[in-house]
């Protein structure tokens, strides 16, 4: 069963995980020093906040977090047939995981990832610009470093 994925930047990590495990009744599965995640089963969600020079304050991107290769395959279907640019990443480290992932913009730009985790990682990780897929997008979502570049698209994004 899939999950949903929202990742949040946050000023003052320490103030938000306390806010947050308050709102959720739950504390973080995951707490690094610029980082934290709730992985809730109600709501079932992948809740992910960070600080620091690799995130943006608000809302950094949403996601649908696949729990086996076989539904990942079935959610990267569903991006390609959505008629817009997908940027296929390939596996990758990120927010201290080791993913499999492809992002996806929706027409007004809200940057969607769709991705499978198979391990954990010691760092923080890199991910690409996005904004070869969303003109609007910082280029500093969730993992990706000042100066990242994407790699290729699968359906004519300029990468």
């Amino acid at each position: 069963m899939k999950r949903l994925h929202v990742h949040v930047g946050v000023n003052d990590l320490d103030r938000s995980i306390a806010f947050y495990s308050t709102l959720f009744a739950a504390a973080p599965a995951v707490v690094k020093p610029d980082y934290a995640k709730w992985m809730l089963d109600d709501p079932r969600v992948n809740f992910a906040i960070s600080s620091g020079d690799h995130v943006a304050k608000g809302i950094e991107h949403l996601g649908i977090q696949a729990e086996s290769e076989a539904e990942l395959a079935q959610v990267y279907g569903q991006l390609k047939a959505a008629d817009r640019p997908v940027l296929e990443e390939g596996a990758t480290t990120c927010c201290y995981a080791k993913s499999e992932k492809s992002w996806i913009a929706d027409p007004d730009g809200i940057v969607w990832e769709a991705f499978f985790t198979s391990g954990e990682a010691t760092v923080y990780g890199d991910s690409p610009a996005l904004t070869a897929i969303s003109p609007d997008a910082a280029g500093d979502t969730c993992c990706a470093p000042a100066g990242a570049t994407a790699p290729a698209c699968s359906t004519g994004c300029a990468a």
